[in-house]
């Protein structure tokens, strides 16, 4: 492996280490046999996160209901997990995970525009 390759890697997994995720292996993804910088429902928060920011620079926000709602769902997952009335799988993480980062951030703009 290149050292800037090697650099790269060293900087994501860090950003990863410093954002709050527990980075558990059983409840990663793994491409080409490394694990994901972050969890499978962080991986999801991303990707929702990045979404409403799309969303948003085409002018398409959520409505505040229905960001509620999303990040609900992700609140539901974890607090079932939680008490151990069901584990979840690294999918449905991925899945609430991206419901509840495509919320938190419409809320955000939502939020940013009343203040801006």
């Amino acid at each position: 492996m290149s050292k800037l390759r090697k650099s790269v890697l060293d900087t994501i997994y860090e950003i990863g280490n410093n954002s709050g995720c527990h980075q558990m292996p059983e409840r990663s993804f793994f491409y080409k046999g490394q694990q994901f910088p972050v969890c499978a429902r962080c991986t999801g928060v991303t990707i929702g996160q990045t979404t409403a920011l799309l969303l948003a620079m085409f002018k398409h926000v959520l409505s505040f209901p229905i960001a509620l709602f999303l990040l609900l769902i992700m609140g539901l997952d974890w607090g079932i997990q939680a008490i151990q009335i069901k584990e979840s799988t690294n999918f449905r993480r991925l899945i609430t995970g991206f419901c509840g980062g495509l919320g938190l951030f419409s809320m955000y703009v939502k939020i940013y525009k009343k203040v801006v």
